[in-house]
């Protein structure tokens, strides 16, 4: 049987992450207070801001900006959106 954490973006107990999503203290945090489906969904909307705004990941400010974007995505905050992108169809 899988843990479960009270996931902070949608408030109910769902299965946890594994193991910490990054390093140091931020990430035993996210591993805390995160659920794997929206982790899930962080990662796919960072690779969608990532590929349609051509960010640098060797730039500082590009993973203060993607910091920031993590923190409001999952505080159901509004974030960014990848121009151009189209979900794809059911």
């Amino acid at each position: 049987m899988s843990q479960t954490v009270f996931c902070r973006k949608y408030q109910q107990e769902l299965e946890a992450l594994p193991f910490p999503p990054l390093p140091g203290k931020k990430g035993q945090e996210i591993q805390a207070s995160v659920s794997k489906q929206a982790w899930e969904e962080w990662q796919a909307l960072q690779t969608r801001l990532i590929n349609e705004k051509h960010l640098n990941m060797l730039e500082p400010s590009t993973r203060e900006y993607l910091m920031e974007q993590m923190e409001r995505f999952l505080d159901n905050r509004e974030t960014d959106r990848a121009e151009g992108y189209v979900p794809p169809s059911s």
